[in-house]
Order: structure tokens, then sequence, then C-alpha cells
């Protein structure tokens, strides 16, 4: 079989709940290679950044291409901290936490406020009478044609490309998550994580201006940064706002039916599938979010029936962007001009 030849998504079970039982077997990780993945990633970010910030320092204009792949290993980091903060990096609880806040001031997200939040994400995802937190606002026709015209037009601005990715990265990295927006009345720990995730930014961010300067750093950093977090908005995106996604809502809503039908898997080639952390298999990840990463493709390997759940291949994947409103009667993302048809 041909590696992009799957099997027919009818083939797999109904009962979604089974693969449960049968995906328990991968959540194991292994220390040795949860630490070589960590230093794969973390070293060519520090050479890439460095070799950004030689280059500019020195005049030499075609060096500032490491920008590029700086951002990628930036968002590879990302998804270590995003599986540290599942118990699924090194399971070892405080290993995993302690890896995660670390690696929140380089990703420039509070560790424990965004667990939280993602934790939630997947309790909830695709329950109609769960949405808020840690989603992209989705909203059926019905709500959309409830609301005020000035209220329309606000939803059509947030869901515009140039708002989702990218003005909305910039406000989310750079300003959202320096409060813990969505959990001001949840406990002291949000508070702690973003003042503390804070308080690391701005102590890292003045080491690394008194070694290259100001102009420098803000000139490299931001870049990195911001092509990082629309990567990374584009792959959360893609991976739970296409066509055949799952919502329901009260008694219709499981979590296992929910989980492996209301997430993508986005099959992209082998290196982005390596630089994402194979973020892209995102149903089984939602399914059983305490697989490590590098684990998924052994689940895919192995019961190859999965892989063609939710598949949404790289060149199919633009069209993801125009499904903005869930259409409660076709149960399935619609266009706004779908919607008025």
């Amino acid at each position: 079989m041909s590696a992009h030849v799957y099997p027919p998504a009818s083939l797999v079970e109904d009962n979604a709940g089974a693969w449960l039982k049968t995906l328990a077997k991968y959540r194991q990780p292994r220390l040795g290679r949860s630490a070589f993945e960590l230093f794969v990633t973390l070293v060519p970010f520090a050479i890439f950044w460095a070799a950004a910030c030689f280059s500019l320092a020195n005049g030499f204009w075609p060096g500032l291409i490491a920008i590029l792949p700086a951002s990628a290993f930036l968002l590879r980091l990302f998804m270590i901290q995003h599986d540290c903060g599942h118990g699924s990096f090194f399971s070892r609880r405080g290993l995993d936490d302690w890896t995660g806040r670390l690696l929140g001031v380089l990703t420039l997200t509070p560790y424990d406020y965004w667990r939280r939040a993602h934790a939630a994400h997947h309790a909830t995802a695709g329950n109609l009478d769960e949405r808020g937190v840690g989603d992209i606002t989705t909203l059926t026709i019905t709500e959309y044609c409830a609301l005020s015209p000035i209220k329309r037009l606000g939803y059509r601005l947030y869901r515009h490309p140039l708002v989702m990715f990218g003005i909305g990265p910039a406000w989310l990295f750079l300003f959202k998550q320096r409060l813990p927006f969505g959990m001001m009345n949840s406990g002291a720990l949000p508070w702690i994580s973003t003042m503390a995730t804070n308080f690391a930014i701005v102590t890292l961010a003045a080491l690394m201006v008194w070694a290259v300067g100001l102009g420098t750093f803000l000139l490299i950093h931001l870049p990195v940064v911001l092509l990082a977090g629309a990567a990374g908005v584009w792959l959360f995106y893609v991976q739970h706002q296409f066509e055949e996604t799952h919502w329901s809502a009260g008694e219709d809503w499981r979590f296992p039916q929910a989980a492996l039908h209301g997430a993508s898997h986005y099959d992209l080639p082998p290196v982005l599938r390596w630089l994402t952390g194979n973020i892209g298999v995102h149903h089984v990840h939602h399914l059983s979010s305490r697989i490590p990463y590098y684990r998924l493709p052994e689940v895919l390997r192995d019961h190859p029936q999965l892989a063609g759940i939710g598949r949404i291949p790289l060149w199919d994947s633009p069209k993801c962007v125009r499904l903005v409103l869930w259409d409660d009667r076709r149960r399935r993302l619609v266009s706004f001009h779908d919607a008025a048809g």
C-alpha cells in the first residue's frame, strides 16, 4: 500500500470508545527519547536564532533567512510544552510541569494558565453547550442570523484570514497571555503562572538586549515569535475547523465520538510532520492525549484504518478557511455564502 493511500474511514468501529482501550498501550513515553526530542529542538532553535542575530549585526542580509527555521523550532518547542501539559512527555508530573514552565518563557505562554484552559478544550471539544474556553469561536447558522448587523460584522472580521492568522496570533502571544483572561476569578494559580512567566520573559529579554542590543533583539525575536504563533494558530484551525467535523449538544455529545471525529488528521509531508510534533494526528491525540507525540505515528502504522478519519492533505487545507458556521441541519461547517443559500 502506498504511504498516502489509506483504508476508508468506514472500516473504523462505530463505537469510538473501544479505541480508548486499544490506544492505552501507546501512552508510555520513553525517557531517553523524550530527552533527545527536547535536545534536537532546543539546540537548533538557539543556533538559528543566534545565526540570525549574527547576520543582522554584520549586515549579511541573506542570513536573516535563519528566522524561518528558528520560528519552526520555536513552534516545535511549543509542541513539547503541549505534551508536558498533558503529562505525556516524560510522564513524571514534576518534570513535565517544570519543563513546560521553562519552555513557556520562550513560547510566551504561561504554562499553568494555558494547561488549565487547554484541558477544558479537550474535555468539551465539539460540545455546542460548552464553547468558549481554549477554542476558536464558532457560531451556528441560527446564532449568526440572530445577531445584530454590527455583531455579524464583528464575527466576519474575527473570521477573516488577516485577523485570524495575522492580528490574532500577535494579540494572543504578545498581549492576551500576559494576563489570565478567562480565569481572572479561578484562584491564584493562573495569576501566579502568568505573572511568573511575564517576569521570566522580561528578565530573559533584558539579558538578550544586553547581549545583542535592543534593535537586533526586536528585529529578530518579534518575527520569530509571530511566525511561530501564526503557524500554531493555523494548525489549531485546520485541526478543528474542517467541513465534516463533529459538533453536538446535550445528551447527543459523547467524548469518544467528539474526539475521534471532531479533530482532523492533517496529513503533512514528513518534514512538516516532524517540525510540528505530529500534531496533525489530532484525532488520535484528542482521543488519547497521554500518547507522546513521537508515538502517534506508531498508532497509524499499527491501525491504518484510523488514518482516513478526518484526513486533510496539505493542499486541501486552505479550503478550511472559508468554513465559518455550523449547519445543524446538514451536520457540517459551511461558508457564509453556503449559509445564505
